[in-house]
């Protein structure tokens, strides 16, 4: 794994540097949680790269990055750390703030790492509960390069709000099941995957599902309300993802979810 994580990291440093925000002299915490974002991103490109050439017959073309800190401007309006990392496909940017994994592990318990700044590069490869949050993002990336997003914008229009939330889990469940392809394709090529880490992604799966973080805020779950399905669902399709490695596996709109 140790290799595997400089055998990317060396595709990183020749990559397109991304942007930063409010990280002109970033700390050395911030500093390691831009390195391990950043290669987690340029293992996503490989897979997809392969993946659409392959199963698609098309050309995968790479979201960019744009790493801060506290507060940014996208595409899709201001943002804040609280927020959580998250795509615009106003302008194809990932927006990931650096502090966010610190806060994963303090607010949420997801195991893994007690916090960033022992992140290493002997550890970072079997972090996969952070890679998978990245490779989720990169995967509604995937839905806007093939028109999905669009397409359920524009539904979402005309639906009531039980329906246009319906309309939003499952296009979070097809975000999970694609971070399942890229888990797939990338331990086939690297073998990055240790004991625990496959565990470690379905227990963060698990604590971002509507329903856990609904019990957990409000003491009940009101299902009409869920934007992103619930915990048992995104599970469900991160490991269908997982097991198949096809795209054409994560039609979530045409299956019974």
């Amino acid at each position: 794994p140790q290799q595997a994580y400089q055998a990317t990291k060396q595709v990183t440093s020749q990559a397109q540097p991304a942007e930063t925000k409010g990280l002109d002299h970033p700390t050395p915490e911030q500093q390691e949680a831009m390195d391990f974002i950043g290669t987690v991103l340029a293992d996503t490109e490989d897979t997809w790269t392969q993946v659409f050439q392959q199963q698609l017959n098309s050309q995968y073309v790479a979201p960019k990055l744009v790493m801060f800190s506290g507060v940014v401007n996208s595409g899709c309006g201001t943002a804040q750390s609280a927020m959580g990392p998250f795509y615009c496909p106003a302008d194809r940017k990932v927006y990931i703030d650096t502090a966010f994994f610190k806060d994963m592990h303090q607010q949420m318990g997801i195991s893994g790492e007690q916090n960033q700044s022992e992140l290493s590069t002997q550890n970072a490869a079997g972090d996969f509960a952070q890679a998978y949050v990245i490779a989720h993002e990169v995967g509604h990336h995937i839905q806007n390069l093939l028109g999905i997003s669009g397409q359920v914008q524009q539904a979402r229009q005309t639906a009531n709000e039980a329906q246009g939330n319906q309309l939003s889990v499952r296009l979070e469940l097809q975000a999970d099941c694609l971070a399942g392809v890229w888990a797939k394709d990338t331990h086939q090529r690297t073998q990055f995957l240790e004991n625990g880490d496959i565990e470690e992604a379905m227990d963060a799966a698990h604590k971002i599902g509507d329903d856990y973080l609904q019990k957990r805020a409000r003491g009940q779950v009101v299902p009409d309300s869920f934007t992103h399905g619930t915990s048992a669902q995104r599970m469900q399709w991160f490991d269908k993802g997982m097991q198949s490695g096809d795209i054409n596996q994560c039609d979530t709109f045409k299956a019974s979810i």
